[in-house]
């Protein structure tokens, strides 16, 4: 411990080390549940990439573990501290490098906020789409780690589609620079897409090229509500069979819509066992939402309801980016999944998981990225009872299972980290896992980076 010290402070400012245990203890863990964590030895705050070079060729040399931290609103453990490890936390490397109009870049550091990115863009008149549920907290590096989704990838797509190149601190210490600033690229092997996803185990980003898009139009809101979970997702269906391109299509069960409600007085409708959101940000919004709300009519929805203006449509996105935290507080803890299936399996889904909450006596709300097929089924339990504690984790894999017989992932934008890493072999089979281990000991062929996550 003290040689650790000695080195890092020989290369990194005062402020830059934090060495309080009551202090490196708020730094041991994201927000997942039943995940393991260790005590770190100590937590760097770096501002540089030469700082990042130091403290990765100090760790190299003595063998010491290194977590990659952002602002630790991961839902996988994959952030979580190792025993006696240096942690990582890159929110001092926060500025927005360049905003280019021309090309439609920006050049970000790791430690900037999503929102924060989103807004600056957006005085350029573009728009940065990714946009998880936790935007005005997450930052663009673990964005870039966990290769984030969010509320609008229906239309617009994932992280990975806007990260075009990466500079990327490897445990070595060496520097690397992947990708490019051009619209198109090919040469070589593709290690940008290779480090997005990957959880801190190959590299360190500290730099990123993201692509932009113009800013469209204000999006309008419609709300429907549904007798039956299958009945919203043949709405669903529907949308997608018939070539709208909604910039939202989302879905909230009967116990996530009353959770919000206690939580935020929304106003939703608790009568309804399905409430589906949908958006369009076209020139003409209100024409894209009637043509929607024939097809919910069509699919059983006793209720259809466009909002009537920005304001209301803001109101509605509101309550579902509340969703999670209003299901956290149902229980004094949650396990939260993200099994992605097949839109035409989502119904099979959402009616697989309400009987899994039968069975295990549990409550489980589900809300859904429902027009990529994305789920999010948040298992409530009391973590005071072992017999409860017991009943969610094992119905937290019976969903995951249930995810793969549908043809599905366990995984659409949360990551693997500790929480699910037992599920990724069944996912890969043995042949991929072979090869994934095999690219991560090229890039970290001492162990140090991340170790105990993702395998």
């Amino acid at each position: 411990m003290d040689d650790l010290l000695t080195r890092l402070r020989a290369g990194l400012p005062p402020e830059a080390l934090l060495t309080d245990p009551d202090v490196t203890a708020s730094y041991a863990h994201d927000m997942a549940s039943f995940c393991e964590a260790g005590s770190p030895a100590v937590v760097v705050l770096p501002s540089t990439t030469e700082q990042v070079q130091h403290v990765m060729r100090t760790a190299t040399a003595l063998r010491v573990p290194v977590v990659p931290q952002g602002a630790r609103t991961g839902l996988s453990g994959a952030a979580n501290a190792s025993e006696g490890c240096v942690v990582l936390s890159l929110t001092r490397m926060d500025r927005i490098l360049e905003i280019d109009p021309v090309d439609r870049i920006a050049v970000v550091e790791p430690g900037v906020v999503n929102a924060a990115l989103s807004r600056a863009v957006g005085e350029h008149g573009l728009y940065y789409p990714p946009d998880p549920s936790s935007w005005e907290m997450c930052t663009i590096g673990g964005n870039i780690g966990t290769a984030s989704g969010g509320l609008c990838c229906v239309k617009y797509g994932v992280t990975a589609e806007y990260v075009l190149g990466l500079d990327v601190v490897l445990a070595d210490g060496r520097l690397l620079s992947t990708g490019r600033r051009t619209a198109k690229g090919v040469a070589g092997y593709d290690l940008t897409r290779l480090f997005v996803g990957s959880e801190g185990t190959l590299g360190i980003v500290v730099r990123a090229v993201l692509a932009l898009r113009p800013k469209p139009p204000r999006q309008l809101v419609l709300a429907a509500e549904f007798p039956s979970a299958s009945a919203a997702c043949d709405a669903v269906c529907a949308v997608m069979e018939r070539g709208h391109t909604p910039s939202l299509l989302e879905l909230m069960d009967r116990t996530t819509v009353r959770a919000v409600n206690r939580l935020g007085r929304m106003g939703l409708p608790e009568s309804t066992e399905a409430l589906l959101l949908a958006a369009f940000d076209t020139p003409d919004p209100a024409a894209d939402l009637a043509a929607v709300a024939e097809l919910c009519t069509a699919a059983g929805a006793t209720q259809v309801v466009p909002a009537e203006d920005a304001a209301e449509s803001e109101m509605l996105l509101k309550a579902r980016r509340m969703a999670l935290t209003a299901l956290e507080a149902v229980a004094s803890a949650t396990m939260i999944d993200d099994v992605c299936v097949p839109r035409s399996r989502l119904a099979a889904m959402l009616d697989g998981t309400a009987a899994i909450a039968a069975k295990y006596d549990l409550t489980i709300g589900v809300c859904a990225h429902a027009g990529d097929g994305n789920t999010h089924p948040v298992v409530c339990f009391d973590h005071t009872d072992p017999g409860e504690s017991r009943r969610a984790r094992e119905s937290f894999d019976e969903i995951m299972a249930l995810g793969l017989e549908l043809g599905g992932t366990i995984t659409g934008e949360h990551g693997v980290g500790v929480l699910k890493k037992e599920w990724l072999a069944r996912e890969l089979g043995p042949v991929g896992l072979e090869l994934q281990r095999g690219i991560k000991h090229t890039f970290d062929p001492l162990g140090i980076l991340n170790p105990g996550k993702v395998f």
